[in-house]
C-alpha cells in the first residue's frame, strides 16, 4: 500500500463548504482513479484558521502516480470549483509520499 498526504489551510468559516467537496471529490477520485480512500484531519491554528491534512491511501505507487500525472481531475467542475473555493493556501507538492510496511489500523473500529 501506499500513502500520499496533502495539506491545505481553509478560509474560517468555509470548513463545512470544503469537508463536503473533499468527501465528494474523494469519492470521484476513487471511482476514477483507483485509491482506496482517504481520511482528513483538522489542525486548528491561530486566529481560528484551520488546517487540514488529508491522507489518501492507494494499492501502490505507479496507481497513485498515474492518477498524480492526470491531476486527479474528475467530472464534476461544482465540486471542484467549491473546494477550490474554500482553500485559503495549500501544498504545491503532498506534503509525503509513504510506503506502506506495517498497519495495524483497524477499519472496524471506526465504526464504533
Amino acid at each position: 500500500m501506499f500513502v500520499a498526504a496533502y495539506w491545505w489551510k481553509v478560509h474560517p468559516g468555509k470548513e463545512e463548504q470544503f469537508r463536503a467537496a473533499w468527501r465528494r471529490g474523494t469519492e470521484l477520485i476513487r471511482a476514477k482513479y483507483g485509491s482506496l480512500g482517504s481520511r482528513l484531519h483538522r489542525e486548528d491554528g491561530p486566529a481560528g484558521a484551520a488546517r487540514f491534512i488529508g491522507i489518501a491511501e492507494w494499492p501502490d505507487r505507479a496507481t497513485w502516480q498515474a492518477a498524480f500525472d492526470a491531476k486527479m481531475v474528475y467530472d464534476e467542475p461544482a465540486t471542484r470549483a467549491a473546494f477550490v473555493d474554500a482553500i485559503a493556501d495549500a501544498g504545491d507538492a503532498p506534503l509525503l509520499l509513504l510506503e506502506v510496511t506495517d498497519d495495524l489500523t483497524d477499519p472496524a473500529a471506526g465504526d464504533q
